[in-house]
């Protein structure tokens, strides 16, 4: 019998593809929520609260294991806040960890309650989780490094930066990350 993993895509991702469909390939059975159709429509706070009761409900045990990628980990980062240290592993990939800008493409983002997540763990009061490492690329603009390490540093997460990677990290450098990450 598969283990069941739980998945939060990027903005606009679907479970079963991308990252997704490698999990599946895996050998993983997968719950989580598509960041579409009618989950989309939800506040993020309702998004945020969601996850987080798909969490306690159905994922709160020592080797529950959950992959959030892009704007997916920083649904995770919100729900997170909802609910005590979670006891599983967690694996971020290209967070999204605050917002964001760009000069060079002209190109800025400011995330729901981005301050709200900055604000909790300025403060100590983030229930940081008890198994958590991020990975992300030394070029991403949209999850500054920066950011995540900064952020990474304060709640003592493992963190990765990948040099010469973007914020699509390679399927090369993500084979790998979960060839030692899935494991038991």
């Amino acid at each position: 019998m598969a283990q069941i993993l739980y998945y939060l895509p990027g903005h606009g991702g679907k479970l079963d593809s991308a990252l997704g469909k490698e999990l599946m390939r895996r050998g993983f059975d997968i719950a989580g929520r598509s960041t579409t159709g009618e989950f989309n429509q939800l506040s993020f706070s309702d998004q945020a609260q969601t996850i987080a009761n798909d969490l306690e409900s159905g994922f709160w045990f020592e080797n529950a294991k959950i992959v959030a990628n892009s704007f997916g980990a920083y649904l995770f980062l919100h729900a997170q806040a909802l609910i005590p240290p979670f006891i599983g592993k967690v694996l971020l990939l290209s967070p999204i960890v605050g917002e964001f800008t760009n000069d060079e493409k002209m190109m800025s983002f400011v995330p729901p309650k981005s301050d709200e997540l900055k604000n909790l763990v300025d403060t100590g009061k983030y229930p940081t989780p008890i198994n958590i490492e991020m990975h992300v690329g030394s070029e991403d603009w949209q999850s500054s490094p920066d950011s995540v390490k900064a952020i990474a540093n304060k709640l003592n997460i493992t963190y990765s930066i990948v040099p010469n990677e973007g914020h699509s990290l390679s399927k090369k450098y993500v084979g790998k990350v979960l060839d030692t990450w899935l494991t038991p």
